[in-house]
């Protein structure tokens, strides 16, 4: 995994700042969430530089800044008005100056293309700038071209690439899901192809693997399980087999791509067995809630910007402002 990794949709249009209707009004946001969250968010507005990007390095990835701006749109906050209104802007600006204009590539890997392509995605319909339905599609165009010239059916770190990998992969579905539900034409034929790939790295313990079957752990397995809950394919018994392999890996820690793990943990437990997410996301809060910073940012080897914005939504289904979070 080469530059970070790194992660939701918004499909249409989100609601109205306040009204979140995936939430009941029984469940009450945890106040130790909220208060990770609301720290998290101001550490990241403080840090942010003038053209939309962080200055750690990665915080100058495309899809990275698309991480950071999905983490404020995932607390319900506006990108037209309120306290952070002109840090969406000034991040969307930032990922609209980075696509090539001959080929619509965002950034210096389909990582970051994917992201970065998920982000435009979130704010299609919602942020008044039309810049982003032309951009958003020749992001997909990019993604579907880069599939058709890749033998594997599926996507690595290049476009060119001949390679394919279930990380990169799975980035590149979900994103395509996402410009599909914000309207954006996606050929059922190019999400079978990445979804027969997908499942050619999984082992018959419902494990996923990297480049195969082999190998499988517990952050590709989520990736998997996430792509297949997108696909709705939650009855069959490969997916029910992926969502118990996850459901014995609570106590699971990424050592190199903590928050990268703990993303796609939180969006493939609760598609797949709600009140098993819930105990997951209390043992995440606590643990979050210990090592997070005084700053309100999170330690960690890949990047303040990556590892709060990570954190963050791994936290953001606590809200369910995203659409991508309807089952």
């Amino acid at each position: 995994m080469r530059f970070l990794i790194p992660i939701l949709a918004l499909s249409m249009a989100l609601p109205a700042l306040g009204q979140n209707p995936l939430r009941r009004e029984e469940d009450p946001i945890p106040a130790a969430v909220e208060n990770i969250y609301t720290r998290g968010l101001r550490s990241l507005a403080a840090t942010q530089k003038e053209d939309g990007s962080w200055p750690d390095g990665v915080g100058e990835e495309p899809g990275v800044v698309g991480l950071a701006v999905m983490s404020f749109l995932a607390h319900g906050e506006d990108p037209n008005h309120g306290p952070y209104a002109k840090n969406i802007k000034n991040g969307i600006d930032f990922i609209l100056g980075k696509q090539q204009d001959n080929n619509g590539y965002i950034g210096t890997s389909m990582y970051s293309h994917g992201f970065a392509t998920l982000a435009l995605a979130e704010c299609y319909g919602m942020y008044r700038d039309k810049r982003i339905a032309p951009a958003l599609k020749k992001a997909v165009d990019l993604i579907l071209s880069a599939q058709k010239r890749n033998p594997k059916g599926g996507w690595r770190y290049s476009p060119d690439a001949s390679t394919s990998d279930t990380s990169i992969a799975g980035c590149q579905i979900v994103a395509l899901y996402a410009a599909r539900n914000a309207g954006i034409p996606v050929p059922d034929s190019a999400l079978e192809k990445g979804m027969k790939y997908m499942r050619k790295c999984r082992g018959s313990d419902g494990g996923y693997g990297y480049q195969s079957a082999m190998g499988d752990r517990p952050t590709l397995t989520a990736i998997g399980v996430l792509t297949e809950s997108l696909a709705k394919q939650h009855k069959t018994k490969p997916y029910q087999a992926s969502a118990k392999y996850l459901a014995k890996n609570l106590n699971y820690r990424e050592r190199h791509y903590a928050y990268y793990f703990e993303y796609y943990m939180a969006q493939a437990l609760f598609h797949s067995d709600e009140e098993v997410w819930n105990e997951w996301n209390a043992k995440n809060t606590r643990y979050l809630a210990t090592i997070q910073r005084a700053n309100g940012s999170f330690p960690g080897s890949r990047g303040e910007s990556f590892n709060t914005a990570g954190a963050l939504l791994s936290l953001a289904l606590n809200y369910r402002f995203l659409p991508i979070y309807e089952k």
